[in-house]
């Protein structure tokens, strides 16, 4: 019997794939272990009866130390965690298993430091007779503690695997460079996406196993620089505006409608899917009608209560407002395009009203660089005037993960190319010099100096870089290593350096204009529906290369 994924009796077929790990090392050891070595052997992951001369024995018999072992995976990843035993001195064992995105969260129990199991479990008793082969639930995680708990009583492991649970898709976006830690950040961040496409476009893999319409509008731009179409975008959209009414905020948060709306913008323009465009048809021109109303006589937006714009600027009024005025701008302008290429020009024509509105009222620039990058983004200040003012001062000094895109592509917008990957090295290369395989859902520079990394134990009185910052909903352990919303360079390399970026949807016609932003050289490829351009960059010339059916247009 054929199965099909509309099939009633058998439910919904899995997009995903399995493959098996093992680990890369034994980071320590509690109480009595023997064999520990042998875990980061290949072997059949399975068990059987007969006497193994390569287990690792976990022996609490005689002993006041619980026997544990801490396994390093040698990268972030999505999955589960198999913990096969073959003997013991008992009929069952009792044991824990932790799973941390950090060796301190891996070594740290739930209600310490914020420890959590929220959204997946990660800390968590389970036990198991002989002979056995013990699954957990899906969890994003590097490191994994082993922990016998039944007092007076040895356990022997066979082998501890993890399985990777992810998207079989090829990497067709590539970038490389003549600095190689430019290069390494292009790859972690697609990586980083690549982990949270799972049956849904997730923000992160550990917390936040959810569809945020704000949060996936920086993934978006990753997916369409590095993997190109790929269903888990439409389907994802789908699933936040069909669980929202027309006349409500998306995820609780109203300016979310409006990333929603620049997500279906972006997706357009990479794509050229105008089928799927005139899908929205009905749903965006009520819910851009009600939006282009939320400004007030004086220019300035009113957007409606649930007004979040980031982190950093939640507890800033004024802060805040700066850059949902951006924002509301931006959408406005993006929004009147779509509902006149879906032949609404009414409904196109109140969006355009309510972007000129927008212009006549212009806040402060203040500190806060994010809200800054936005006005400038959205035409209402001077990107120059941006970067002088706010912006430029003190490189990488409070950047925000969610919206590291847009102030990078601010910065370029200001002409100032090369102090872009500056800034793109002391933050995204901040957070790789202390462990980091995927990128975070936070990060401040100011959290480095003399911070433990995420592959260290931490020292006896030592700062912890995962457990000892954060803030608001991530702080201390609770914080997610593995955000989506923190991809910004990839797409960002891709459209400023190779110089790529869509005038036609579909990219039936692309815009040639690169920077070499003090780079030696540069070489990549971008993906189209019609296959992937090739660009090749030097100081000396210039060469891009489009498949039939690409039209360049150079600067």
């Amino acid at each position: 019997m054929k199965l099909n994924e509309k099939d009633s009796l058998y439910g919904i077929t899995d997009e995903r794939k399995r493959l098996t790990l093992f680990p890369s090392r034994v980071v320590l050891t509690r109480g009595k272990v023997k064999g520990a070595s042998h875990l980061t052997e290949y072997k059949p992951a399975q068990v059987a009866i007969y006497p193994y001369h390569d287990a690792c024995i976990l022996d609490n018999r005689g002993s006041d130390e619980r026997a544990g072992v801490l396994l390093d995976f040698g990268r972030e990843l999505h999955g589960t965690l198999t913990v096969s035993v073959w003997n013991m001195n008992g009929a069952y064992a009792n044991f824990r298993v932790r799973l941390g995105e950090s060796i301190s969260e891996a070594l740290t129990p739930v209600g310490e430091k914020n420890a959590t199991n929220d959204h997946a479990n990660r800390d968590f008793p389970t036990g198991s007779g002989p002979w056995s082969s013990n699954e957990t639930n899906e969890s994003g995680f590097r490191f994994a503690y082993v922990e016998l708990t039944s007092p007076d009583m040895f356990m022997e492991l066979r082998c501890v695997t993890a399985a990777l649970i992810y998207r079989d898709i090829e990497y067709r976006g590539k970038f490389e460079s003549s600095d190689p830690l430019i290069d390494r950040i292009y790859n972690t961040a697609a990586y980083t996406v690549h982990l949270n496409m799972q049956r849904y476009l997730w923000d992160g893999i550990k917390r936040d196993r959810l569809v945020w319409a704000g949060d996936m509008n920086t993934e978006v731009a990753t997916i369409l620089a590095v993997f190109g179409e790929n269903e888990v975008v439409p389907k994802s959209l789908d699933l936040v505006r069909d669980v929202t009414p027309v006349d409500s905020s998306m995820n609780g948060i109203s300016a979310y409608n409006l990333w929603w709306m620049l997500c279906h913008e972006a997706w357009y323009r990479g794509t050229g899917n105008i089928n799927y465009l005139r899908e929205q048809k009905d749903y965006l021109t009520e819910m851009l009608l009600r939006y282009a109303a939320y400004v007030n006589e004086d220019g300035s937006e009113c957007l409606p209560e649930g007004r979040f714009f980031d982190w950093p600027t939640q507890n800033y009024p004024d802060a805040k407002h700066a850059g949902l005025q951006g924002l509301s701008r931006m959408a406005m302008l993006a929004g009147g395009e779509l509902l006149k290429i879906l032949a609404e020009p009414a409904a196109a024509e109140a969006c355009f009203a309510a972007a000129q509105k927008l212009t006549a009222h212009k806040p402060p620039l203040g500190e806060w660089k994010q809200p800054a990058a936005l006005l400038a983004l959205g035409g209402i200040v001077d990107p120059k005037d941006a970067y002088e003012n706010c912006i430029g001062k003190g490189g990488a000094k409070g950047l925000s993960t969610f919206l590291g895109y847009y102030t990078l592509t601010a910065i370029a917008a200001a002409g100032n190319y090369d102090e872009a990957l500056d800034v793109m090295r002391e933050y995204w290369g901040g957070m790789l010099k202390l462990g980091a395989t995927t990128f975070w859902e936070d990060f401040n520079v100011d959290w480095m100096p003399g911070a433990t990394g995420i592959d260290q134990v931490v020292p006896e009185g030592g700062i912890d870089i995962h457990g000892d910052f954060g803030a608001h909903c991530y702080l201390g352990l609770r914080h997610s290593l593995c955000h989506g919303w923190a991809s910004g360079p990839a797409p960002y390399l891709a459209a400023h350096v190779l110089g790529l970026t869509t005038v036609e949807p579909g990219c039936r016609v692309m815009r040639f204009a690169p920077h070499l932003s003090g780079l030696e050289w540069a070489r990549g490829l971008y993906p189209t529906p019609y296959g992937e351009i090739e660009i090749e960059l030097t100081k000396s010339g210039a060469l891009c290369k489009a498949p039939k059916g690409v039209e360049i247009i150079s600067e």
